[in-house]
């Protein structure tokens, strides 16, 4: 698997981000998730246009212009030869001294990661799904702007993660 990260493919191997990056050390960056259905990136201009948003309530200059974003989001479809493909794009202030000043960063870090499709099973669509109502409460809009698709998806990750502990080890507080 080739990723693109900041001005180049590695491959999947050697692709690696800085423990300095304020994407690791602080969750400050943004990204857009994707779909190709027969090897056509689906609503491409869009996505794009919304990362730069994102990008841009927080600060963030993408590195490269959109109309170059889209051309290696295309690669790399081409380089890993999928035609069904999930791809994210993640854009975060880059490494810089710690501490939470964002002028300590002076280049952002980019990644394109383009993987094979994994669809849901048959099963899903002919018998159905159960669901839950999430217990987890939303950081609400005044602390964390929704219509930012931040690095920060510790909600959903807890949500994921809090049904498959017994009750009695969840924390009080």
């Amino acid at each position: 698997m080739w990723i693109y990260l900041n001005d180049r493919f590695v491959p999947k191997e050697e692709a690696v981000v800085s423990v300095f990056d304020r994407g690791f050390l602080y969750g400050d960056g943004v990204f857009e998730t994707l779909r190709a259905y027969r090897g056509r990136i689906f609503q491409l201009t869009e996505h794009l246009a919304r990362l730069e948003r994102s990008a841009s309530e927080l600060g963030i200059a993408l590195p490269v212009t959109r109309e170059r974003l889209a051309d290696l989001v295309r690669e790399s479809l081409t380089r890993n030869q999928l035609q069904e493909a999930y791809l994210r794009i993640t854009v975060s202030r880059g490494p810089g001294e710690i501490g939470l000043d964002p002028a300590l960063c002076k280049s952002p870090t980019l990644v394109v990661i383009a993987k094979p499709f994994e669809p849901y099973p048959e099963s899903f669509y002919t018998d159905g799904v159960s669901v839950i109502i999430a217990q987890t409460r939303r950081t609400p809009p005044e602390a964390l702007p929704p219509h930012i698709k931040s690095l920060n998806f510790l909600n959903n990750v807890l949500q994921r993660w809090r049904p498959q502990r017994p009750a009695h080890t969840r924390p009080c507080c």
